[in-house]
Order: C-alpha cells, then sequence, then structure tokens
C-alpha cells in the first residue's frame, strides 16, 4: 500500500507541474514554451534529422483544446494532426532556409517593435513590457526571435509561391463560360430491384475482400469501467423540507421583494420647520389610527403634488431608490403595515407597502425546497468530495471507496473512446479511462469534475488493445459490403446494355426525370454524383442526346445530355472568376510543394 502511494505521488505530482506550466504559458502558446522546457524530452518525429520532440507536440495539443479548436474526446485525432502541421512547417522553414530566403536582424526588430502584445497603451513599443511578457512565458529575448525568423521564412516562402502563379485572359474567359453554362439533361435511377436475380457471394469473393478491406474491421482499443459518481442534486432530492422551514424561507424572501409603496410626505424648512413637520404627520398618523384611508390623508396632508391625488402611490421599487432611510423603512414592512415617521432628503415620510411584488407561497414552494435542500447538503458535498479525493487516491479498489461514501458503484461494458454514452461520454472522461496511471498502472483515476455538482472516479476492470477483428466475427458485415459492390457492378453493366441501345436508336423502358438549364451553382435536388457527371459529358451535336451513367450510392443512375447553353459572362463574373483561379494555382502550387518535400524528405515518426 506505502509503495502504491508513493509510486502515484510521482506521477500526479509532474502532472500537475505540466498543468500549471501550461495555463502559465497560455499568452504565446506552445511554440514559445521551447526555451522554458529545454531541448532533453523524448523526440516523437525526426524530419531530415531535426527533431520534433514531444514537449512541443502536448503544448501545441493542449492550446488548442483550450482554444476550443477541437472537443477533448477528439484529442486524439487532433494530435495526430498537430503532428502533421509540426512536420509540415519544419519542411517549409528547411526549403526556405536552402533556398536562402532570409530575414535580416533590422528587419526583425521591425516585427517585434510593429506586435501589439509588447506596446504601450500609447502604442509605442514597450522594453520593459517586451522583457516582462517574455519573462512570463520563460522565453529569452533570443529564443524569441529565432521562432519569429522561422516564422517569417514560411510565410515568404508561401507567399513568393501564391504571387509567381497566374492566368492568361483567355483562360480566364474561358473559365467564366464554363461557370456560367447551362445543361437540360433526364436522369433515370437504376436500383437492385431492376436486377433478375441478387448478386451470389462466394468465400473465395468474401475472403479477398476481407483482405483488401481489413482496414474497415479494426475493432478500437477498448476497456471495461467501474465507476462512482458523486452528485450533489441526488443529495438534494433525498432531502425533506419541512412545511415550517418553506413558510419561513417564503417571508424571509419578503425582505428583499420589491414592492409597491405609498407615501405621505410633509416638507419642513421655507414654510415649516422640522417641529411642524413632525406634527402634521403625527395627526395624520392619529387619523389613521382611527380608521382614516390611507389615500384619503395622503390628498389631504402630502406635500408630494405628484402622487397626493393618487393615493401617495410611488409604484412598485427596488432597494436604493429613495436612498438608506427610506429603504430601511419600506423594506422592513410588510404588505398592508405603514411605518413610523422616517426623515429622508429635507422630509418626513410615512410609508406604507400596499403590495410585495413575489411570487405566491405555492409558485415558489419548489424552487425554496430545492434551494433549502441545496444549502442542508453544501458542506456535506464538500466534505463528501474531499473524501473522495482522499480515498480514490490511496485505495486498492474501486468497491470500498463507493461502500465508504454510500455511492453505487457502475460498470460499463467494453467501451471506446470514439463509442460511449451517458456520463462516459461527457468531456474528459474517455481521456482519463485510456490513461497510464488508468491503463497501465491499475490505478483509479484522478477525481474528474465533470461540472460544479458531481465528481467521478473510475477504474479499469478490463483492457484490450485495438485489433482486426476475425473474419468470422465479420462475416456478416463483409458479406453485406460485397453484395452491395457486385450489386452496383451489375447494375453499371445493365446501364452500359441500356446506353448502347440508346446510342442505337433503340428505346428502353425507363422513367425519365427532367431537368432543365441547370448551372453548376443552382440548388437542386438531384444527386451530386449525376449533376458533376452530366457536365462532364461531351456536347450533344444537334437533336442527338448523349448518354452517359453515374454512381450514387446503391444506385446507378442513367444520364441523357440533351442540350447545353452558354451563359451571360460579365464583369463582375471575370473577376471572380479571376480571384477563384488564382487562389487555386496558389494552393495547388504549395500542395505540389508540400507533396514534392514530403515524397524527398527522410520522416520518422515514433
Amino acid at each position: 500500500m506505502l509503495q502504491s502511494i508513493r509510486d502515484r505521488s510521482a506521477s500526479w505530482g509532474a502532472k500537475i507541474i505540466i498543468g500549471a506550466v501550461v495555463v502559465a504559458m497560455g499568452l504565446f502558446g506552445a511554440d514559445s514554451l521551447i526555451g522554458l522546457l529545454g531541448n532533453d524530452g523524448n523526440d516523437v518525429a525526426t524530419v531530415n534529422g531535426e527533431s520534433i520532440q514531444r514537449q512541443q507536440l502536448e503544448l501545441e495539443v493542449q492550446r488548442a483544446l483550450r482554444s476550443g479548436q477541437a472537443a477533448p474526446e477528439q484529442e486524439r485525432e487532433l494530435r495526430a494532426q498537430m503532428l502533421d502541421s509540426l512536420i509540415t512547417e519544419r519542411l517549409l522553414t528547411q526549403y526556405a532556409e536552402e533556398g536562402g530566403l532570409n530575414l535580416s536582424e533590422s528587419q526583425i526588430d521591425q516585427l517585434i517593435v510593429n506586435l501589439s502584445q509588447f506596446q504601450d497603451q500609447d502604442g509605442n513599443f514597450s522594453q520593459e513590457l517586451f522583457q516582462r511578457r517574455l519573462s512570463q512565458i520563460g522565453f529569452t529575448p533570443l529564443a524569441f526571435r529565432d521562432q519569429l525568423r522561422s516564422d517569417m521564412k514560411r510565410n515568404q516562402l508561401q507567399q513568393g509561391l501564391a504571387v509567381s502563379e497566374f492566368t492568361l485572359d483567355s483562360e480566364q474567359q474561358r473559365l467564366a463560360a464554363l461557370r456560367s453554362q447551362t445543361r437540360s439533361f433526364r436522369h433515370h435511377a437504376l436500383t437492385a430491384e431492376d436486377l433478375e436475380s441478387q448478386p451470389a457471394v462466394s468465400d473465395e469473393e468474401r475472403q479477398a475482400y476481407y483482405e483488401a478491406h481489413a482496414d474497415q474491421y479494426q475493432r478500437p482499443e477498448q476497456v471495461k469501467l467501474a465507476y462512482i459518481v458523486l452528485d450533489r442534486q441526488r443529495m438534494v432530492e433525498q432531502v425533506e423540507v419541512s412545511e415550517e422551514a418553506l413558510r419561513q424561507a417564503w417571508n424571509d424572501e419578503a425582505s428583499d421583494a420589491d414592492r409597491r409603496v405609498s407615501h405621505i410626505m410633509v416638507n419642513y424648512g421655507d414654510e415649516r420647520t422640522l417641529q411642524e413637520a413632525r406634527a402634521r404627520l403625527e395627526q395624520a398618523r392619529q387619523e389613521l389610527s382611527g380608521g382614516a384611508s390611507f389615500a384619503e390623508l395622503a390628498a389631504e396632508y402630502s406635500d408630494d403634488s405628484s402622487t397626493s391625488d393618487d393615493g401617495g402611490d410611488l409604484g412598485i421599487i427596488s432597494r436604493g431608490f429613495f436612498g438608506e432611510a427610506f429603504d430601511e423603512a419600506a423594506f422592513g414592512l410588510n404588505e398592508g403595515q405603514v411605518s413610523s415617521i422616517v426623515e429622508a432628503d429635507d422630509a418626513l415620510h410615512l410609508i406604507k407597502v400596499t403590495e410585495l411584488d413575489r411570487p405566491s407561497f405555492e409558485e415558489s414552494r419548489d424552487r425554496l425546497a430545492e434551494e433549502l435542500a441545496s444549502q442542508q447538503v453544501s458542506s456535506e458535498f464538500d466534505e463528501r468530495a474531499q473524501r473522495l479525493i482522499d480515498e480514490s487516491f490511496s485505495a486498492e479498489d474501486l468497491q470500498s471507496v463507493a461502500e465508504s461514501l454510500d455511492l453505487e458503484r457502475q460498470t460499463s461494458d467494453w467501451v471506446s473512446r470514439d463509442d460511449v454514452s451517458g456520463v462516459l461520454s461527457e468531456p474528459g472522461v474517455m481521456d482519463r479511462a485510456f490513461s497510464p496511471d488508468v491503463i497501465e498502472e491499475g490505478f483509479n483515476s484522478e477525481v474528474i469534475e465533470l461540472d460544479e455538482d458531481r465528481r467521478m472516479v473510475l477504474r479499469a476492470m478490463d483492457h484490450r488493445e485495438a485489433t482486426t477483428l476475425p473474419l468470422e466475427a465479420v462475416r456478416d458485415r463483409v458479406t453485406q459490403a460485397v453484395q452491395a459492390q457486385k450489386t452496383v457492378e451489375a447494375l453499371q453493366a445493365q446501364a452500359d446494355d441500356m446506353i448502347a441501345s440508346l446510342r442505337d436508336g433503340e428505346s428502353v423502358a425507363v422513367d425519365w426525370q427532367q431537368v432543365d438549364s441547370l448551372s453548376r451553382q443552382d440548388d437542386t435536388s438531384v444527386a451530386q454524383p449525376v449533376v458533376q457527371q452530366a457536365f462532364r459529358m461531351p456536347q450533344p451535336e444537334g437533336d442527338k442526346s448523349v448518354y452517359g451513367q453515374a454512381v450514387d450510392g446503391q444506385h446507378v443512375v442513367l444520364i441523357a445530355l440533351d442540350e447545353v447553353s452558354e451563359g451571360q459572362v460579365n464583369e463582375q463574373s471575370e473577376a471572380m472568376i479571376s480571384r477563384m483561379t488564382q487562389q487555386l494555382r496558389s494552393q495547388a502550387a504549395i500542395s505540389g510543394l508540400l507533396e514534392y518535400l514530403r515524397d524527398n524528405a527522410e520522416i520518422e515518426r515514433f
């Protein structure tokens, strides 16, 4: 037991340190951390002998996750994408340096001076801010300059390729004409029901397909899990709140509820003294005690001409409307009560609460019950959450933790990272489930904070690596795939026969669907493979249609192209085509260069 705790302490401590570093380095991202972490990490790849370190990759992944570029459950795919991106950057940097692209020290200086991260409020470069920001991220000025230089070399290379591409005016005009072209055609879909018999699948065909498509029959890495969840809401549901407590809570809310108030205001100063004003209000109070209505007294005694004719009504108020003294009196009354004399703003007031602006007790019952129950379990939840941390860390199993905390130990069937449901599908859970501590060491996981109200701990009961499933285990799936493939092939052969008959002028029994004057940009319900094939087919000569076919899933579609019309080309259309063409050519040039560099580079992944 003690050795187990010591082993785990070392592992968890390292995670905490790495996590703190990741948060602290958030300002400039992963690339800037290389100077801080050093160059002694494990390599994840080499590019022409230059290493890409694991720290750099992991920090890129964490930055992408924190910025929301990918969901936590996509971390595995994200890691592969990030590694490809780092390899691409390294290839481009190497190529740029071999080609002699460079930036002078003065150019680097100018770039740094113009970065807003290092400018003060007046937009001027601040040496102090520059040093402080780099110090915060553990990045030396020299290392930062080197990173900036590499980034700019790659930008120079890609911009140079982009601006070196061009198109002729005639090409642009032809592309614009093609884009505005419309086509009218007919189509008919052949389905499996059009075959006289369904294709049979032999053992040899099944075996051959399975071997050729083995990657489609992979079973992913899987794990069977045991887990417990500490849920504040479930604790709340188990608490019974008395009627007396609910009533008391509802009454207590009255002190903060908005309320409609009326007042009788008597000024003092110019016309009367404070004593005279108080005597006037005392007279009003005596009449009120004798049964006079507040509204009638407001009309007779109040100096507030804006409300006196309306019974002194000030409307619904919230705390802070009329100052501290007025609030203290008004919010200390229940509905129907009248205050003693209140002095506020060089005047004396009698205040009456005529209405409390709040839901009824019955409307508030469920909310109050949940709030009171939540208050009762709050400290207990925190105490149990801490016990969950302590006990799951040191326990050799999960059952004892569940029993100690009176929680249900639940189990799963085989699950993978991408095939999971319920609480196991929540962000971060499967990352912990497949972590080395859980899979390799057999420990309970760290406590997973699902949200403010739930904490979870899991443990692996069994684990199996990814593998190719044997043919017998996927026999039905393979059979269906082979049959689907042979069905399409049979339909294609049937379509070829029908097209040959149509070209010979014979009629075929099909239910043609008509499409008139469709352009490449039009929204249409016609399947895209059909539209694409219709625009690939040669133009018909005279009144003679051109025939072809397209595969749309499990359907083979006959196409009869009847008419091609040239559209109208204008300056706006030509300008758009020019921009699109330039962009596509630039992308193709960069993609071609990257393909060449990858084909000729020595890239090794670990």
